[in-house]
């Protein structure tokens, strides 16, 4: 088959990559490229037929099982009634804020909290073996002890003491448990991140002049901390949902605001109202952490920094 020079040119830069001279304004695709696109379109348009048709089965069929179900009238009445919906969700909503807040005022101080537990496990030096034992027993303790036992030991346990000067707000307590708990495990997540940087970056960083602490301030917490970016993205989401686990002391947020309204009216539905509205809140995280993760994925298949 004889191709003529100006085809076979064109060709192989389809080749590579599709680039074509941005000042031949003559340029016409190849007749091998539009087939190929051509190709990829109808592998696209069938993929996309096949998902949306497979989905519709999968739906149809779990509603049927669902609704044909013996028990599901007498379920319906008392997880899905309109009327308790509506009478739930602006309180639940109402007391989402508080919800909001501690994933706020905790995120801020779990990550901080982290941090500093994480630099003293790596400490070097044999001055320093107190704190690393410390910081490790902390770490083991609290990610060993169930949160909702640590719940009920701060929020119950602290007002017993009655100790002055020491608040007995729920709220307050219940953000400290939470803190307590997810501090350890950031701190493993930051742990793990600073022992990932080669033992190289800081010593290019020490013969450069810097000191062991301003190598770990502007040489290795910085890449330490981009690597850890998705799992503790994870950790706040886990975060989000948990803070609802403070109603268990008597702080009226989404999950006590619906059970006010459960001990009133014996049906489940304001339960359900507020586990959509937690599901509503974490999706977009979940999302961007989902993003973020890719994105590092990209770049360090391209061998670009993370």
């Amino acid at each position: 088959m004889t191709v003529t020079k100006k085809e076979s040119g064109q060709e192989g830069a389809d080749d590579n990559g599709g680039m074509s001279d941005a000042g031949d304004d003559g340029y016409v695709p190849s007749q091998r490229r539009l087939d190929r696109e051509r190709h990829k379109r109808a592998r696209a348009r069938r993929a996309t037929a096949v998902a949306a048709l497979s989905t519709l089965v999968t739906g149809v069929v779990l509603y049927l099982v669902v609704v044909n179900a013996p028990g599901w009238p007498r379920t319906k009445e008392t997880f899905f009634d309109r009327e308790y919906a509506r009478e739930a969700f602006p309180k639940v909503l109402e007391g989402l804020w508080l919800n909001v807040r501690l994933l706020l005022v905790c995120g801020v101080c779990v990550l901080v909290l982290g941090m500093l537990i994480a630099v003293a496990r790596t400490l070097r030096g044999p001055v320093f073996f107190p704190l690393r034992v410390l910081a490790a027993a902390y770490t083991d303790f609290f990610r060993g002890l169930p949160l909702i036992i640590n719940l009920m030991i701060v929020v119950l346990g602290v007002p017993a003491l009655r100790l002055q000067g020491v608040t007995v707000d729920p709220v307050l307590l219940g953000g400290t448990a939470l803190t307590l708990t997810y501090s350890a495990y950031v701190a493993e997540v930051f742990r793990a991140g600073i022992e990932s940087v080669h033992p190289s970056q800081r010593a290019a960083a020490r013969s450069l002049g810097l000191t062991n602490r301003q190598a770990l301030r502007h040489v290795v917490l910085p890449q330490a901390v981009r690597r850890q970016v998705p799992p503790l993205l994870n950790d706040l989401v886990s975060l989000q949902k948990d803070t609802g686990l403070v109603s268990i002391g008597g702080a009226v947020d989404a999950v006590r605001a619906a059970d006010i309204i459960v001990g009133r009216s014996l049906n489940y539905t304001p339960y359900i109202v507020a586990g959509l509205i937690f599901v509503a809140l974490t999706i977009p995280m979940t999302r961007f952490t989902d993003w973020v993760t890719a994105r590092m994925d990209r770049r360090r298949a391209q061998g670009g920094a993370l």
